[in-house]
């Protein structure tokens, strides 16, 4: 958790100086990504929504490549096509995170009824926000996920905004949770701040999953600490009150103070894995901006399995055109 803090604080730094373009942090959410890093097995399939592209980290994926993707230069993996800060990893079984409200829902209960049909002992987890959940896509999602009993545990991460929009204004309902019984989806609402209660959670809706029970819906009561994003600017909208409120119930303090009861760390210890970390997401940054663009003819590479006559012919064009001074 520590370690994601510290990445997201670096990264937004970065934007701020005009190094990337993009980078949407999920401080103050971290125990809900952690948590289902922790709990999602390797076969298992991730549909984040924004506040959930770091569960790809917990379950293995290289810190390099993550930040070659906010880059988007030659060391990421997707070729520098897709938007920054909307990672995906083959290799760990997450998919990229959609910028419109809500697709990430049906996709994830397609996965899960498709590793059902194949008999797969695997989950699908998918995510949103509460403003997802006043959308088409999460009422089509939840329908088929209940009709098909499909493996799949949907987390809507309540952060009480929808970028500016607060809950009360895009629902009428008394909570999130509450949605999804009238699906006939079990549904559990859990202090999102508290890392092992949503692990806990998270491990029984999965292993329920698995035993063939079907879908869950969790609603993880939390709180965006700050900006939707780097193109946001919540002191328009928010109190400084009401963020220093949830300040105190941050995730990451929670967890420390926690582990300080159980004598598992000190301050100076704490202190150490702060430099440690720093030292390590500072290196990373380093060799990874110094990597070079994607090369042009990339640009043709994963778009058909066998590319079409068209398409070779562009690229045997753009093969004996010279580059621009650019590049």
């Amino acid at each position: 958790m520590r370690r994601l803090r510290l990445l997201d604080a670096r990264m937004i730094l970065l934007q701020r100086q005009g190094r990337v373009g993009f980078y949407g942090a999920c401080t103050g959410q971290e125990a809900v990504p952690i948590a289902t890093g922790l709990v999602a097995r390797p076969d298992d399939w991730v549909f984040p929504a924004l506040r959930e592209q770091s569960v790809m980290l917990v379950r293995g994926f290289p810190l390099r490549k993550f930040v070659a993707q906010v880059f988007g230069n030659s060391g990421d993996v997707l070729k520098g096509r897709q938007m920054p800060s909307h990672p995906s990893g083959r290799q760990v079984h997450q998919v990229s995170w959609s910028s419109c409200i809500g697709p990430q829902i049906p996709q994830a209960v397609g996965a899960a009824w498709a590793m059902k049909k194949e008999k797969k002992d695997a989950v699908a987890f998918g995510f949103s926000g509460d403003g997802a959940t006043s959308q088409p896509d999460f009422h089509a999602a939840m329908t088929f996920a209940a009709a098909f009993a499909a493996p799949v545990v949907i987390v809507c991460q309540n952060n009480h905004w929808s970028i500016s929009v607060p809950t009360a204004r895009q629902t009428a309902s008394r909570t999130i949770a509450v949605k999804g019984r009238a699906y006939g989806i079990p549904s559990v609402r859990v202090d999102g701040n508290d890392l092992l209660a949503v692990h806990t959670v998270l491990e029984a809706a999965a292993d329920r999953a698995r035993r063939g029970g079907g879908p869950t819906f969790v609603e993880a009561l939390t709180y965006r600490i700050g900006a939707h994003s780097t193109s946001d600017d919540p002191t328009r909208y928010r109190t400084d009150a009401e963020v220093e409120s949830w300040k105190k119930k941050d995730p990451v303090d929670r967890l420390a103070r926690h582990l300080r009861r159980l004598g598992a760390i000190d301050d100076a210890s704490e202190k150490d894995l702060e430099a440690e970390l720093g030292v390590e997401i500072g290196d990373v940054i380093k060799e990874v901006e110094e990597l070079p663009p994607p090369a042009r003819m990339s640009l043709f590479d994963d778009v058909y399995a066998e590319p079409p006559w068209n398409l070779r012919e562009q690229r045997e064009l753009l093969a004996k055109t010279p580059p621009a001074p650019s590049h």
